[in-house]
């Protein structure tokens, strides 16, 4: 991972119990290293081993983060993993829905165990993961959960519509569980990024030209970095953002204009 930049604090966030899927690759990697900044007390899980990620946080932050491996689509085991953070960094006051798969896919190649695998992935354990932390957050006087989506379904992008129905289907499942337990003072927002450039993206779908005409479509011209998801969640997760709750954060450079 390249150094880490200079960015906001956010007080209110050291110590906080912190819990991201996905969280040791990725944006969600960049969203760990953002949170263990802040003096979070920070819980992942994802498939693949991330003792070496670990290893690395905590030589940089002086505090190890605790890694569950999971796969986000056995609910169970999901659950279990929340309730296994709650246990060891207290109740889950700021959880972070990031884990995800956005692999192409034409409308007639799909059949109906990938629609049901894409969308278990990408929409399934979003609400089963919601409802995990509900409970924790209310009694702890509220919290914070952040859905990660994507600009993808507002484009009308082709070439993965499973993944853009699910990120559309996150949107609606924001909005009501941020009106469903908004009296306990639990805020729901999604954030939406354009195109980030990972080490994914520039593998396997990065190229000089499409890269340049999407650039070209945005109103700012920099490339998105990974930094610029990680302020926006920081801000969402934090007390700055008390009286927000219900939106669609949009981080995109400008390609789509909400309003």
């Amino acid at each position: 991972m390249t150094p880490e930049p200079e960015t906001a604090t956010f007080h209110d966030l050291n110590g906080a119990s912190v819990f991201i899927t996905g969280g040791g690759s990725g944006i969600g990697a960049f969203l760990t290293r953002g949170f263990l900044a802040q003096g979070a007390n920070v819980a992942f899980v994802q498939r693949t081993d991330a003792t070496a990620f670990c290893d690395a946080m905590q030589a940089q932050h002086g505090k190890r983060p605790l890694f569950l491996p999971c796969d986000v689509t056995d609910t169970p085991r999901l659950q279990a993993c929340i309730a296994q953070a709650a246990a060891a960094h207290g109740p889950i006051t700021v959880m972070v829905n990031n884990a995800a798969n956005d692999k192409r896919h034409s409308t007639e190649e799909v059949t109906e165990d990938f629609w049901d695998r894409m969308l278990a992935i990408n929409l399934k354990s979003y609400f089963f993961g919601c409802q995990a932390v509900i409970d924790g957050m209310r009694k702890a006087g509220g919290g914070s959960i952040i859905n990660i989506s994507s600009i993808s379904y507002m484009m009308g992008n082709a070439g993965y519509p499973v993944y853009t129905a699910a990120n559309s289907g996150i949107n609606g499942l924001t909005r009501s569980l941020a009106r469903e337990f908004g009296p306990d003072r639990i805020r729901v927002n999604a954030l939406a990024p354009g195109w980030v450039l990972t080490q994914k993206q520039k593998d396997m779908w990065v190229t000089p030209e499409g890269l340049a005409a999407h650039i070209d479509r945005q109103c700012l011209k920099d490339p998105l970095e990974p930094q610029d998801i990680v302020d926006g969640v920081l801000f969402l997760a934090s007390n700055t953002s008390r009286m927000m709750t219900g939106q669609a954060l949009v981080i995109d450079g400008g390609v789509v204009v909400t309003g």
